[in-house]
């Protein structure tokens, strides 16, 4: 993965919650810290997001996105 955001936390994903378009979802990146993103159905999808994966929480400015790799 190649990404020029600076923060990015690695972790484990802990909860998929979806809604209508919308999924919460959690991810526990060490020392008791959860980091909460709300993306679209369509991409916990693409990015095959599901309880127990690595993935990584993006920080850009206000907005945090999840990627794997």
């Amino acid at each position: 993965m190649k990404i020029s955001a600076r923060n990015r936390l690695k972790g484990k994903v802990v909860e998929v919650s979806k809604g209508a378009t919308t999924a919460h979802i959690r991810i526990d990146i060490g020392n008791g810290s959860i980091v909460t993103s709300s993306i679209t159905n369509e991409a916990v999808y693409e990015l095959g997001l599901t309880v127990g994966a690595d993935a990584y929480a993006v920080i850009k400015a206000s907005d945090v996105m999840v990627a794997v790799d």
